[in-house]
């Protein structure tokens, strides 16, 4: 698998990049609140919860078959749902996109979530955007069922029942799971449709929407800014789905984007990430490791080469730190160093992996580099703390690690003369960590910011005392982190709607990917809308 939180992890590969620069911001708390105080240093450590945290049981209704029984999962008689308030669901929109928390019975995490897309003219739907192989919504009820055959054969079933709306883009019920034949999940679960969350309007802060340039290419994932042009790279999700590769926009009037050119490469369609220095582009890709182009001008890349030479490399992410650039690797797994003092002609220092006993197919989702260390979102194992000053002798000097972990992005900065780490996870209820690093060997979370529990954090960029978060559904968050123990957020823009044309019903869909060059202007993909241009708040 390429890198992906657990409950997707047979079919679905997006979990793209980004951690940049850090400059000094500019920017206004909210109207009529106070601003944050400095910080001077003290902390008290919190106690870790975790992503998913049990929240009990969401309705009175159960699949009645035990587990490990052999049956139909798509089998309506089969769920006892006479204590349910069917009524009120009657009341429930029946349109939209559903991020669903699944709650096993045993109060364990469960597979995941699922998201359910229902199209408003009642045609028909999706669950994780497979088709619905079942689909009644009526004033009797709702139950939804679907089917996904994985590339070995193995078939996976889901099956669920309405049994109450406490609000009308809120439903609760049971569900089941079946895996070739085979009950192996059940419980119950918490449905909420993706409106703007809190009631919120489009935008606060003065965070304003500039332009809005569509990508065509496959699933826009990155970004990266330089020489007034902005390099947006894509993903092809699946293989009956389009191809991806790299679009080109001149933002020298952010205004007014105008595309000079797309590229895109036979049998290479996993573009994931970008980045540059002088006059070459780097781009990550699951089939050819990390491709370069000569961006001299820059409205047109021309190809260079790819590197490392050898057995092709499924190259994720990318971090560009002076004169090295770090390569997050997932298959195999291991983080690669380039010195790139020649940028068209970079030299492979090394290749190294960290592992542990408890999860062997960990790998190194993104990567920053900060004074003198490199910050590893090691997915399974962790956040990792490191010393690659002797690239052929990278030390571990300590790691972050807890239940159900999948450490995705991170940013760092230094804080009363403390090394502060801002650190999220990719998976449902997936929220911001701040982390005291100073001492590697012993970090401590000392304060942290959740949204909703159906969604989930991507990506996020520390200028200054400013930390953006691309936050899927959630949108572009802003934060003042001035006193990294009291995150406070200044600004947001809600990038995500629902009713936009290519919207899948997934979980990981939305903000995604974005750049704060420290132009005055933030550049955000959204998975759907492609290149936003915002001002810088």
């Amino acid at each position: 698998m390429i890198c992906l939180p657990r409950c997707l992890g047979m079919w679905l590969f997006i979990c793209p990049v980004l951690l940049m620069a850090c400059t000094d911001p500019q920017g206004t708390p909210d109207a009529g609140t106070p601003p944050v105080v400095a910080w001077d240093g003290t902390s008290t450590p919190i106690e870790e919860k975790g992503d998913w945290i049990d929240r009990g049981v969401f309705a009175p209704c159960e699949f009645t078959p035990p587990l490990e029984t052999q049956l139909d999962c798509d089998t309506p008689a089969l769920f006892d749902v006479s204590k349910c308030n069917l009524g009120a669901l009657g009341k429930a929109e029946r349109h939209g996109i559903y991020q669903t928390e699944l709650r096993s019975n045993s109060g364990e995490y469960p597979w995941g979530g699922v998201g359910i897309l229902l199209p408003e003219d009642g045609g028909a739907g999706t669950l994780n955007f497979d088709p619905l192989t079942r689909q009644q919504f009526n004033d009797q009820g709702m139950y939804l069922a679907s089917s996904f055959t994985s590339s070995r054969g193995v078939v996976t079933k889901y099956a669920l029942a309405g049994c109450d709306a406490p609000e009308r883009n809120h439903i609760t019920g049971c569900y089941a799971i079946c895996r070739n034949g085979v009950l192996v999940e059940k419980g119950t679960f918490d449905s909420e449709r993706m409106v703007w969350g809190r009631g919120e309007a489009e935008s606060s802060g003065g965070m304003n929407l500039v332009s809005e340039s569509f990508v065509g290419l496959g699933f826009p994932a990155d970004v990266y800014v330089t020489k007034n042009h902005a390099y947006v790279v894509s993903i092809q999700l699946k293989k009956n789905m389009p191809s991806g590769g790299l679009t080109v926009f001149d933002v020298s009037d952010r205004r007014h984007p105008v595309l000079k050119k797309v590229i895109a490469l036979p049998d290479d369609g996993y573009w994931n990430a970008a980045w540059a220095k002088d006059d070459v582009l780097y781009i990550a890709t699951r089939a050819s490791g990390v491709i370069l182009y000569d961006i001299s001008n820059p409205g047109d890349p021309t190809y260079i080469r790819s590197v490392p030479s050898g057995a092709p490399l499924d190259v994720h992410t990318l971090f560009v730190e002076g004169n090295r650039l770090y390569a997050m690797a997932l298959r195999p797994s291991q983080t690669l160093i380039f010195d790139i003092t020649s940028p068209r002609e970079p030299v492979l220092l090394n290749r190294f992996t960290f592992t542990s006993e408890e999860f062997v197919t960990s790998y190194p989702h993104d990567a920053v580099a900060y004074d003198g260390r490199l910050y590893i979102n090691h997915t399974d194992i962790g956040f990792l703390v490191t010393d690659p000053s002797d690239p052929l002798q990278v030390q571990e000097l300590g790691r972050y690690h807890y239940n159900r972990q999948y450490s995705h992005a991170s940013a760092v900065g230094t804080f009363a003369g403390r090394t502060i780490a801002f650190e999220g996870s990719e998976q449902e209820g997936s929220h911001l960590r701040v982390l005291d690093v100073t001492d590697p060997a012993h970090i401590q979370l000392i304060a942290e910011h959740r949204l909703r529990p159906t969604t989930s954090i991507h990506n996020m960029i520390l200028k200054g005392t400013r930390l953006y978060v691309a936050w899927y559904q959630e949108g572009v968050r802003v934060f003042d982190v001035a006193n990294p123990t009291l995150p406070k957020e200044v600004a947001y823009f809600n990038t995500y709607r629902e009713t936009d044309p290519h919207r899948l019903g997934i979980v990981f869909e939305g903000a995604i990917g974005m750049r704060v060059p420290g132009d005055g202007y933030v550049y955000v993909v959204d998975t759907a809308r492609g290149l936003l241009i915002f001002n810088e708040p």
